[in-house]
């Protein structure tokens, strides 16, 4: 757990309906879901950035995920190798338990609430992890970092004051 100094910029909203592989319209759940864009509040909006904020780093090393499915298929594209089906699920079980640890110890800041998918709350995860000498690679080639933010709600630090 680290603390940061949260770079919002809401445009990195905009990533959600930008075309990928196989998703010309971006994301599928692009104004479906209520923790995705445009129904997702604005991080500002819900968390006190006056307070502290710390963020949750998982690494999935990815390098070495590509050369293992290369053993066992040999025959597959380079595409097929990083697909996010065989390995996604997995390292977000990773960050799942890392917060779960830090709960168990103790470490988890009293009040505060995790956030999985700050982007989608207008974060730019990736200025906001330089800041504290964390590069993300885009795109990822050999390691995946994958970021939760731990937040103090605008409700909690309003009432702890009263």
């Amino acid at each position: 757990m680290i603390q940061v100094s949260v770079v919002m910029e809401p445009s990195v909203r905009d990533m959600c309906y930008r075309p990928y592989d196989l998703h010309p319209k971006g994301c599928p759940n692009f104004g479906k879901r209520e923790t995705c864009p445009p129904r997702a509040r604005l991080y500002h909006e819900v968390y006190d950035l006056a307070q502290p904020v710390y963020a949750v780093v998982n690494e999935f090393n990815l390098g070495e995920h590509v050369g293992r499915m290369r053993t066992l298929h040999p025959d597959w594209s380079d595409r097929q190798l990083r697909c996010v089906l065989y390995w996604q699920a997995g390292a977000r079980r990773e960050l799942k338990n890392k917060i779960l640890a830090l709960r168990e110890c103790s470490q988890f800041p009293v009040g505060y609430v995790v956030e999985t998918c700050p982007e989608a709350m207008g974060v730019n995860v990736t200025e906001t992890l330089l800041g504290v000498g964390i590069e993300l690679e885009w795109p990822p080639v050999r390691i995946v970092r994958q970021v939760a933010l731990l937040g103090m709600p605008m409700n909690a630090s309003n009432d702890a004051g009263r």
